[in-house]
């Protein structure tokens, strides 16, 4: 984050920087300028720290909260980073993927280098350009296009009243102030002071002062029109809840409502509602969207779906034709990003469903569907898959001509119900589990696979998610009484494989926890601990068990006592492959 005006820079970077810990927290720094340039920056999370660098003084500076990528978390390796002179700092995210050869050049120029970053380059290659070009905007100009690889830089020097920002594959956003700037990776940090913003596009450099916002693009002045963010302060607050995470579980019935709502005859483009057939590229629980999304859509409307993790996508690419949709919560996901623009350049259609306006997948694709969560603060993702699911589910009602319509309309109906469901049973048999087996079939077979990743990230303890049919042909040799199984198994043409498969587990040892519906006395007697759930239209079961197995992850890392909205080694939003 990056601040420059009337008042003191430092502490309104620090609180800032704490709204941007969902996106990294191993490490944190801040520099103003304030005659030099005043540094300070330590290991871990500026939220537990008080070494908060608030008490830096200067009305221009740059701070950075990290999630490591080149050298372990440390003093020395967080950012803002400076060049030799002392002169200069830069604050980075993305990768250089040319630092070590950039490296060996600038150490043989006689350059010293204190941390083990990719980003410490950048502070040397402008210390050499200023040297010649005396102007810093000039200096960070001359050097970006020796960088390969992702970043967003903010900049700044002594004897300059400004920030440079650059910005290529990378997040970059400008808050629009009263006679004040501010400078984010999203508008998280900037919205307790502004709900103005521009979005800065791929290889554009900001030069940001008291005055105003200058913006190149390959040299020449260019305008970014400034947009209204209709986020609330509040929507970023916990509102009383001990966790993010809970206060966005409870958030799922508005969320999905929203998100439906906002899925029109109008806003749905043309393209959409006949596509021949349809490729999805996400990551994570996007995929595991994908994933439901392409049982329903088969099923429902006997389109063909193919599924790709966009990781995989950019280095294998498959032949391809037709719909691309691209899924990603921030909008910032790179994998994702860059198989969409290999599907463009492949001529297809190219369809993006994110949370965030102006977000760089946005703006990289022929449409965007925008769901409707509301800011997501928490690591994993829980009201922002519920409203993927929601457009998803529009989607499909819509080639159907308005078949799910009323479905889809009593959705938030739905989750409500299960909300104050309680788990405590089960909570107790999974917090002792050495590793825990999710299983279902169709549509709940996704399921299990997002149960499973909750548990696994907040949780810290084992978990995989299995097409039931396939426990028999591996797994089974994993069974045991410290292995919970959570089957899924509602009604309809699988149900009767469903309790065959249960019992089966039953002959190994392992507990079962099983998601029915309520009544099912055939299931809850074959079963340790049945979870009963309202009987209801299958979209709306798949919404009910996906939010039933949140809580349970979300029950069990509290009990755990684990930093359930910050777990370990793990962001918000993937901005690097």
């Amino acid at each position: 984050m990056g601040y420059i005006g009337r008042r003191e820079a430092a502490p309104i970077i620090v609180e800032g920087l704490k709204k941007l810990e969902y996106r990294g927290y191993d490490s944190f720094g801040v520099a103003t300028i304030s005659g030099g340039i005043e540094l300070d920056k330590h290991q871990g999370r500026i939220s537990n720290s008080s070494r908060s660098a608030a008490h830096l003084k200067g009305k221009i500076g740059i701070g950075h909260t990290r999630w490591a990528t080149h050298g372990v978390p440390s003093d020395t390796n967080a950012h803002p980073h400076m060049d030799c002179s002392n002169r200069i700092a830069v604050v980075h995210n993305g990768i250089i993927e040319n630092y070590a050869e950039l490296k060996r050049q600038l150490i043989a120029r006689g350059h010293i280098f204190r941390s083990e970053t990719d980003t410490e380059v950048v502070a040397h290659l402008i210390e050499e350009a200023y040297e010649v070009e005396k102007d810093l905007l000039a200096a960070v100009q001359k050097i970006v296009p020796k960088l390969t690889g992702s970043y967003a830089l903010l900049v700044i020097a002594i004897g300059e009243d400004r920030i440079i920002a650059a910005r290529y594959a990378s997040p970059l956003v400008l808050g629009v102030g009263d006679g004040e700037f501010f400078a984010a990776s999203d508008m998280m940090p900037i919205l307790d002071h502004t709900d103005r913003a521009m979005y800065l596009e791929d290889g554009d450099i900001a030069s940001i002062s008291e005055v105003g916002v200058e913006i190149f693009h390959e040299g020449k002045p260019v305008k970014r029109p400034v947009e209204l963010i209709d986020w609330s302060q509040e929507d970023t607050k916990k509102g009383g809840f001990p966790h993010y995470m809970l206060k966005e579980i409870y958030e799922q019935p508005q969320a999905f409502y929203n998100s439906v709502r906002a899925i029109t005859g109008e806003t749905l483009p043309a393209p959409i509602r006949n596509p021949g057939s349809v490729t999805v590229i996400a990551c994570g629980s996007s995929y595991n969207a994908g994933l439901i999304f392409k049982y329903l859509l088969e099923d429902s409307c006997a389109i063909p779906l193919r599924l790709d993790f966009a990781s995989e996508f950019k280095y294998f690419p498959p032949p391809i034709q037709g719909l691309v949709i691209g899924i990603s919560q921030s909008g910032e996901t790179a994998d994702t990003i860059s198989a969409l623009k290999q599907a463009k350049e492949h001529n297809c259609t190219t369809l993006a469903i994110t949370n965030v306006l102006g977000s760089s997948i946005s703006r990289s694709t022929d449409f965007t569907l925008f769901m409707r969560a509301g800011p997501e603060i928490s690591v994993a993702a829980t009201k922002s898959f519920i409203a993927q699911l929601a457009v998803l589910m529009q989607i499909i009602n819509f080639i159907r001509d308005g078949e799910f319509e009323e479905v889809l309309r009593n959705g938030h109906r739905a989750i409500e119900e299960v909300l104050l469901m309680d788990l405590s049973e089960a909570v107790e048999l999974c917090i002792n589990a050495r590793s825990i087996y999710y299983v279902g079939r169709g549509p709940f077979y996704p399921v299990s696979l997002e149960g499973a990743l909750k548990m696994k990230e907040i949780s810290y303890i084992h978990a995989e998610g299995y097409a039931a049919g396939e426990l028999k042909h591996g797994p089974f040799a994993l069974l045991s009484k410290e292995t919970p199984v959570i089957a899924i198994c509602m009604p309809g043409e699988t149900y009767a494989v469903m309790i065959s498969n249960i019992k089966e587990i039953n002959a190994r040892g392992a507990p079962v926890i099983a998601l029915g519906v309520e009544g099912d006395l055939e299931l809850a007697e074959v079963v340790d601990i049945f979870i009963p759930l309202p009987e209801t239209h299958p979209f709306l079961q798949v919404l009910t068990t996906l939010v039933v197995l949140q809580l349970l992850a979300y029950h069990t890392a509290v009990a755990l006592n684990r930093d359930v909205d910050k777990p370990r080694n793990l962001a918000k939003s993937v901005t690097v492959e």
